[in-house]
């Protein structure tokens, strides 16, 4: 299990060959870092504009492996306006994923088409791409190893990633990975014409069942001044989840038949 959906994070090094890969083990390692066979867990989300006026969320959010990768259900339980929103993401193989979204609104489920990838997830400084990066392969990224630094404190590599086709929603991404724990503390997200567009940031972690796990993680969206925060309020791992959670079926009805 990699997906960890919502916590989802100067010397340049200038060797040839072996920087190359030195950066992509780190990506791997950081990527691979939460061993479970499933997570479920219970999140508020605060939704901040740029003029400081809030709005929250909660969510559930369950993941699991399957036969070509991870897949994760989120449903949104309150306020009124989102209740019962479900959204489900499967990786079918080779770094492509499929979505689908059941809005209560429209009363059925709707395929994400590949398109819409930079939207906004239910109104959130996410986008669907956002939700699917947390398991990118490695292997579609073309890595370098920036630099060595310290964030907050924390001795980190600085890793530059770039993507190998111009399907991804982003040019680049810039990970503070810690040196030690493998956490990505940080990733400056830039958009295809080389903006920095949006940072995502750990800001809080806690051992959980022997695992060291972000519980508190931000997105900010620095043109529009948004950011939307994601406090995890219970966290499990290795839970048992029906496979019926992972249909559209599910999504259509809220439950397991």
């Amino acid at each position: 299990m990699k997906r960890f959906f919502f916590f989802l994070l100067m010397t340049v090094i200038a060797v040839f060959g072996a920087a190359a890969q030195d950066a992509a083990s780190i990506v791997r390692d950081a990527r691979d870092r939460i061993s479970a066979d499933t997570i479920s867990s219970r999140s508020r989300m605060t939704i901040a504009a740029k003029n400081g006026s809030t709005t929250e969320r909660r969510i559930d959010q369950y993941s699991k492996d399957g036969p070509k990768g991870s897949r994760t259900v989120v449903i949104f339980q309150s306020p009124a306006n989102v209740a019962n929103t479900r959204f489900l993401t499967m990786e079918t193989g080779g770094g492509s994923n499929d979505q689908w979204i059941f809005l209560p609104s429209l009363g059925k489920v709707r395929r994400i088409a590949a398109s819409e990838g930079s939207g906004s997830f239910v109104g959130t400084d996410l986008s669907y791409d956002d939700i699917s990066s947390a398991d990118r392969d490695p292997d579609l990224d073309t890595h370098t190893l920036l630099r060595e630094e310290a964030l907050n404190g924390k001795a980190c590599y600085v890793v530059e990633s770039k993507p190998k086709d111009g399907s991804y929603q982003y040019s680049k991404m810039i990970q503070w990975i810690g040196k030690d724990d493998k956490v990505n503390y940080k990733v400056e997200l830039f958009d295809k014409r080389g903006n920095h567009v949006k940072t995502l940031e750990i800001l809080e972690l806690k051992n959980i069942q022997g695992r060291l796990s972000p519980v508190k993680t931000r997105m900010t969206t620095l043109a529009a001044g948004t950011n939307t925060t994601i406090d995890v309020e219970i966290l499990k791992y290795d839970d048992p989840i029906p496979e019926q959670v992972f249909t559209t079926a599910f999504l259509e009805r809220g439950r397991v038949q």
